[in-house]
Order: structure tokens, then sequence, then C-alpha cells
């Protein structure tokens, strides 16, 4: 009788295991396919901007779907395109600084577009290097994200030693907030105090808004920072 609870625990141990396994599978294939339905949906939207007359289910007879993506797509393809030569940055600087004399919208436009464009531009050397710094003080440390030098004014304002370039001494560090990494904190940091990690901006992201359940997929890879910023790494104990 002894060995029927037994196995009854076992079982439930089995089924419970089972149960996880399978919302762990099905978990992201529901919100990634919810998702895709959610930015198709939005994007149709803007073939309602058109005349009825001049929408395509009034030439197809029914509506298809995703057709707004897809003139989303060109949009902004074209869009590309036209400011790729010198006309079209001349529109776009036209365009820039009509939106630049409205008092409050010229705030919010030239800051997104600042952060878009350090985002999202080839260039860049922000958010290229996970790192481990001592936040929010020095006994406790988070993964932050490099997000590039610091201006000469705001550098020789920071505490530094004698001699030394405050410039070189400092950098600048994005620490995202857990599991939303779109709010933050922007901090500067000593860079003796920035330590290596080896995980792509993938992992590190993914480790972030897991709390930490997500370990790094494949072996970490080391991506060092010394072509950016020359850091400081511990001594190795002998």
């Amino acid at each position: 009788m002894a060995q029927q609870p037994a196995e009854s625990g076992k079982l439930k141990k089995s089924l419970k295991k089972y149960m996880l396994t399978g919302v762990l599978v099905w978990l992201p294939i529901i919100v990634t396919i919810w998702v895709i339905s959610y930015i198709i949906g939005m994007a149709d939207q803007l073939v309602n901007i058109l005349p009825a007359r001049w929408q395509p289910q009034a030439f197809l007879g029914f509506k298809l779907h995703g057709i707004g993506l897809l003139a989303a797509l060109i949009i902004v393809f074209l869009t590309g395109l036209l400011t790729a030569n010198v006309l079209g940055r001349r529109i776009l600087a036209a365009w820039d600084a009509f939106w630049g004399r409205i008092p409050v919208v010229k705030s919010i436009y030239s800051g997104v577009k600042k952060v878009s464009e350090s985002l999202l531009s080839d260039s860049r050397q922000s958010f290229k290097t996970p790192v481990l710094i001592p936040f929010p003080h020095h006994d406790v440390w988070t993964i932050g994200f490099v997000s590039g030098h610091i201006p000469d004014n705001i550098a020789s304002a920071l505490p530094h030693q004698t001699g030394d370039n405050p410039t070189d001494e400092y950098i600048s560090v994005y620490v995202p907030t857990t599991p939303n990494p779109t709010g933050g904190y922007y901090i500067m940091v000593n860079k003796k105090n920035v330590r290596e990690i080896g995980m792509s901006v993938d992992d590190a992201l993914k480790y972030v808004i897991s709390l930490g359940m997500v370990q790094p997929d494949e072996p970490p890879h080391k991506q060092s920072l010394q072509a950016i910023f020359p850091l400081h790494n511990p001594a190795k104990p002998h």
C-alpha cells in the first residue's frame, strides 16, 4: 500500500513535467502568431486612408489581409531610396526644418529622430557590447549595454585623476529594467569598473527580460571592447 502513493506522486510529477514542456513549446508559437497578426492588422488599417473606390478590395472583390503591410514596406523602401540622393536629402532637410519650427512638436520629433538614428545607423557603436557594471551600488552588479562616448563638456565635469583625460576615463552605459527593457537608466561609468562578458547582445537581452532564467543558447563568445574603449580587466589570481 505504501508503494501506491509513491507511484501516484511520480505520475503527478510526470504529468506536470509534460504539461510544462507542452506549454513551453506552444507559448512562443502562439505569442509569435498573435504579434504577427496584430502587426498585419494594424498595417491593414493604412488602406482605409484611401478612398473606398481605390482600395484593393474594390478591385479584387474581397479583402486581402497583409496588403497594408506590403504597402507600408513599399512606402518605407521608396522613402529610403528617395532620401539616398542629393534631392531627397534636401527635401528631408526642409521637412526637418518645418517640424523644428513648431514649439512642442520639435522637441518630440528631434528626440525621436536622434534616438532612431543612433539605434538604427549602420555606423553606430552603441548597443554592440553587453557589460557588467556595479549598479545601483558597488556591491551589486547588473548587465548594461555600452551606448557610446561621453561629450567632452560632460566628461570634464566628472571626477577624474589628475593628468588623465576624462573623456577616455568614462563611458556611457544603458541599464535596462526587467522585464521591460525599453525603460532603464543611462549612467556614466568609470572604465575600471566595467567588466566584459562573453554574451551577444541578443543573449544578454533575453537573459535580462527572462529575469535570468533563459541561459545563452550558444557557448559564450568574447566580444572585445578594445576596438571601442580600452577597458580594465581584473587580474587573474595565480
